[in-house]
């Protein structure tokens, strides 16, 4: 995958996560809206590779996880986030609920409460992780 399917594969995760919600199939929902912001970091680590690059096969491995953190800090994207975060409170807000989000929630049963917080703070149009995330991607 490229950078570019990363970004498409970002997109029609939202738009599912969004059918699930309004077919009320919470657990579902909270699950594929986990994998847009993993997508959307993807993406931006996806542009820091350059043509022809042979990468690094510690880095290679390490953006295979689907855990929030690792993949900020695997974008170059931390420090900045810190800055946006103090800027903009909701964001950290959003920010803290979507780093919750781990790739074993797909055992759980979430409710409707849960899995609406999770999409919200990702689309957010003002202060969503998603939103911050396609101005750096």
């Amino acid at each position: 995958m490229n950078r570019r399917d990363f970004q498409r594969m970002a997109d029609i995760r939202a738009t599912e996560a969004e059918v699930l919600l309004a077919a009320q199939r919470y657990s579902g929902a909270y699950y594929l809206a986990g994998y847009v912001v993993g997508c959307a970091l993807k993406a931006r680590i996806a542009k820091q590779v350059r043509r022809h690059e042979f990468p690094d096969r510690t880095r290679v491995n390490q953006s295979y996880t689907p855990g929030m953190d690792q993949l900020l800090r695997l974008a170059g994207l931390e420090p900045e986030l810190d800055e946006s975060r103090e800027a903009d409170p909701e964001l950290g807000r959003h920010w803290a609920t979507v780093k919750e989000w781990k790739e074993d929630s797909r055992y759980e049963r979430v409710t409707r409460k849960r899995a609406l917080e999770l999409y919200s703070a990702i689309t957010d149009p003002d202060h969503g992780v998603l939103t911050w995330l396609q101005l750096r991607w």
